[in-house]
């Protein structure tokens, strides 16, 4: 039979343990704390875009205002531009929308198109969707706007990327984000806004196809907060447990 560990051995080897239930324990409620927090910011942002979207425009920001932009101020905003398209310089970014507000949706193109203000200076325009079918500007000749027009849409920064998404091919003209500074770089644009806009009109004979900017915002923080909080719960049950026992064994 092995011999009974002394007083000072048995507390040693329950400290380990209890050290390392509680380094857990404040880890799993500091996630959760963490997801109400943004919980917190997410709906305040929902709110914030909701409200930014349905304000009258203001004219968009011209080249002097440029550097002193705040991001988040200007995000969604609700503007409008005044120019000429350079149809020239029109990109198009592989895209899928699922949901249309419009006739068209599924797989499909953002026509992304420089506006040319009088001063010299660039806007990116997301004149909208258009099907794979249409993707050739021959295709929806009409909607090739030429002359002076004024467009107002929601202002956006340039799109995030991730491990999934394919690599851009400026030669082969295949392009899978709205990235202002690379379609500038691509097309040797100069003096271009480091936004763009989402057209909110459709064009002459329906293409492309505006007004589908999403402004659905995954929510689930809630649900995550929970989560850490029920591993942090089951881990005191079972430290206490453990706890217990031992206590018993004494």
């Amino acid at each position: 039979m092995p011999a009974a560990l002394a007083p000072s051995e048995r507390r040693r080897s329950f400290l380990i343990p209890s050290l390392f239930a509680l380094a857990m324990l404040a880890a799993l409620i500091g996630l959760g704390t963490w997801q109400l927090q943004r919980l917190a910011w997410k709906e305040a942002l929902i709110a914030s875009v909701a409200e930014r979207t349905t304000r009258p425009p203001v004219e968009a920001p011209w080249a002097a205002d440029w550097p002193d932009l705040d991001r988040d101020a200007l995000e969604y905003r609700h503007v409008e531009v005044t120019g000429r398209f350079d149809h020239s310089a029109e990109v198009t970014v592989f895209t899928d929308l699922p949901d249309p507000k419009g006739k068209s949706g599924g797989l499909g193109y953002w026509v992304m198109t420089p506006l040319v203000r009088d001063d010299g200076s660039t806007v990116l325009i997301n004149r909208g969707f258009v099907p794979q079918a249409r993707r050739a500007p021959a295709s929806r000749a009409e909607g090739q706007v030429e002359g002076p027009v004024t467009i107002a849409g929601l202002a956006r920064w340039s799109e995030g990327r991730n491990t999934f998404t394919p690599a851009d091919d400026a030669v082969k003209g295949d392009w899978y984000t709205r990235d202002v500074a690379a379609i500038a770089a691509a097309k040797g644009l100069k003096q271009v806004a480091p936004f763009f806009i989402d057209a909110e009109v459709i064009a002459p004979g329906g293409l492309p196809q505006g007004g589908e900017t999403r402004l659905v915002f995954p929510n689930r923080h809630f649900e995550y907060a929970l989560t850490w909080y029920g591993l942090a719960l089951g881990l005191a049950g079972v430290y206490l447990a453990m706890a217990w026992r031992r206590w018993s064994s004494r």
